[in-house]
């Protein structure tokens, strides 16, 4: 069902809109007692989530007894981290997603279905696995929070994904993000309806429709100065509310160029990235738009780790961000990586498979470890100072010397690829 949707390329939904929309679909819901919020984490900080989990712990009060934000395979939220995102919200009521032991499967969705949908690069049953808290908590209603965006595992981020791996364990993501690497991210990037997608519709169809989720999607995009701005918001209890907020999503987040840049610069904010996991997004969200031999410059000043997992660190110092054939030969032959799908899906997605160059400017890892996984280096106050994120526009710009290059100021808000 689908409780409230708006939405357009010129809608810019305010506070105060936020909470006249979200007060009156909530007061649908005032018999509920015991309420649990799935929001994402810092990594997800424009998403309005934070706000909208304010404005529900305003109406519910008491009776919203837990918070367990989406981690996935992420740190826990430090409580600077969850002070900034949920500032009226008691820590008290967070929980910490544990991805490789607090959870339980949940269903198989079978293999004859993953070998289907996924053209047969997958043929194993996927494992449908959710944090404890969400399948055995005991909560009448669940409110999953987040933004819908163009995502490089899913085609779309959010929805189910916001509980199979946000909530999810160690196989259901380890698999998931490797059918999702090996399936192509250019071909699923920007897309609905994806191969993963429809395994995870399974898993909510058949495995979870017994649980109470409400889903309450934004669609996020800059303004024409910069600034961001809520251009949908989507509330429903099935899928018809994700494919309202994707499609709106493709239209504002996807930016299609008529003209492939030879460098493209992407500054990494110091409060979302501090890793290459997270930050890595520089490289899924352009390697549709540059060209061939062209360069891929990422402004990393907080970056100072690889996995955001001791594990998965230690797979990508030793193993490195390689070509696809690469990593597969990897897999083959070494035990640690084929029982970590996730950290080879990653390995695959933040390599140029040998197609352009990247040049990785971290403020916290040296030049032995930055080319130690395959990638170029160059250091951050150096290159913060040529390419300066407050003096250049998203976009298309030129340096006083004559350079021209395309710039993005944040990779996470949206997708970049030629028209070609």
């Amino acid at each position: 069902m689908l409780y409230y949707a708006t939405g357009s390329a010129t809608t810019d939904l305010s506070s105060d809109d936020l909470a006249a929309i979200l007060g009156e679909v909530f007061s649908q819901f005032s018999d509920r007692q015991k309420v649990l919020a799935i929001p994402p984490d810092i990594t997800r900080f424009y998403s309005r989530a934070g706000e909208i989990s304010c404005i529900a712990h305003d109406h519910f009060g008491e009776r919203l007894k837990d918070i367990l934000p989406a981690l996935g395979t992420h740190k826990p939220m430090t409580e600077a981290e969850l002070a900034k995102m949920y500032p009226s919200i008691p820590t008290s009521l967070f929980r910490e997603h544990d991805w490789r032991e607090g959870i339980e499967t949940v269903g198989e969705v079978p293999s004859e279905f993953v070998k289907e949908v996924t053209e047969g690069i997958w043929d194993q049953p996927w494992s449908a696995q959710l944090n404890r808290l969400v399948s055995r908590g005991g909560h009448d209603l669940i409110l999953s929070i987040g933004q819908v965006v163009p995502h490089e595992v899913i085609g779309m981020a959010n929805y189910n994904k916001n509980l199979f791996v946000g909530c999810g364990g160690s196989k259901g993501i380890n698999e998931s993000h490797f059918i999702g690497a090996a399936y192509g991210m250019e071909r699923m990037m920007g897309r609905a309806d994806t191969p993963l997608r429809r395994i995870f519709n399974y898993a909510s169809d058949n495995f979870t429709n017994h649980l109470p989720f409400l889903y309450i999607l934004t669609v996020v995009a800059p303004r024409e100065d910069g600034s961001l701005a809520t251009r949908g918001l989507y509330i429903g209890d099935d899928t018809e509310c994700f494919e309202q907020a994707a499609k709106l999503s493709a239209e504002v987040n996807f930016t299609q160029l008529e003209e492939r840049p030879k460098k493209i610069v992407v500054f990494l904010e110091e409060g979302e990235f501090h890793s290459t996991w997270l930050g890595n997004k520089a490289v899924y969200r352009t390697r549709m738009a540059i060209a061939d031999e062209g360069e891929l410059v990422i402004l990393a000043p907080a970056v100072g780790t690889f996995g955001e997992d001791a594990e998965i660190d230690r797979l990508i110092r030793k193993y490195g961000y390689r070509t696809t054939p690469e990593v597969m030969q990897f897999l083959k032959e070494n035990e640690d990586l084929a029982s970590n799908l996730s950290a080879a899906a990653h390995l695959i997605h933040g390599s140029s498979e040998g197609r352009f160059r990247i040049t990785y400017c971290p403020g916290k890892l040296t030049r032995d470890e930055i080319e130690g996984v395959g990638y170029g280096y160059a250091d951050c106050e150096e290159m913060l100072g040529r390419y300066n994120p407050e003096e250049l526009t998203d976009g298309w710009n030129t340096l006083p010397d004559g350079e021209r290059i395309f710039f993005i100021s944040n990779p996470a808000l949206g997708l970049w690829s030629a028209k070609s």
